[in-house]
């Protein structure tokens, strides 16, 4: 299987890498160090998998899954996070992903997780099953009374405000004018019924769309 390791952290992607690299079955295709790239990485080599972590600036892993879930739907990915709240785990199989699991599990449980999802089910580390079906008992109560629906470029520009991140930094990271990353941040605030920057940090931290803890 072709694999794009996906994760800010360098000595992890290469741990992982050397690790992969000895299983006959497995190659290493790329290595991304933030959504963006991981993203187009997905794009140039198409992978039969991403391990993906959540947490990453710029673009989080959750928003990379669905673009790469949405533009290569035969592209697996699997979360690799610390974090094991149900709203992490939830974003993330919203998304797409077809696989989550806990960066603190055996070596011999990403592989394992890898080889299923390839081979076309889902997989959840064992360690956080109780949280996937609280997540999904939550998830039908909530679905009636949830926001608006934030586009991909309000996502994006949520998560780099709540990263403290200026209107300006925003506008030349996304090569967009001042005025259209105003115009979003508005329409953010709208959408969502919130009213200043902090409380749409903490929106962003409690839906798993930052990489700020």
């Amino acid at each position: 299987m072709r694999v794009l390791l996906a994760d800010d952290h360098q000595i992890l992607r290469q741990g992982l890498r050397t690790l992969l690299e000895r299983e006959p079955d497995v190659r290493v295709v790329g290595e991304a160090t933030d959504g963006r790239e991981a993203v187009a990485q997905a794009a140039a080599l198409r992978p039969d998998v991403v391990v993906m972590d959540l947490s990453m600036p710029g673009l989080n892993g959750i928003e990379a899954t669905r673009r790469i879930v949405a533009a290569q739907p035969k592209t697996k990915v699997v979360g690799l996070s610390m974090h094991a709240d149900r709203q992490y785990v939830r974003a993330m199989f919203e998304v797409g992903a077809a696989g989550y699991l806990l960066k603190n599990s055996a070596y011999e449980e990403l592989l394992s997780a890898l080889r299923v999802v390839v081979g076309g089910r889902p997989f959840v580390s064992p360690a956080i099953a109780d949280v996937v079906l609280d997540a999904l008992r939550v998830g039908a109560r909530e679905a009636a009374a949830a926001p608006a629906e934030l586009t991909a470029r309000e996502r994006e520009v949520l998560q780099l405000l709540a990263e403290g991140h200026t209107s300006k930094e925003i506008a030349a990271q996304m090569c967009i004018a001042l005025s259209t990353v105003e115009t979003y941040r508005r329409h953010i605030m709208i959408k969502l019924d919130l009213h200043s920057i902090a409380e749409l940090t903490r929106y962003a931290i409690r839906r798993g769309l930052t990489s700020v803890d």
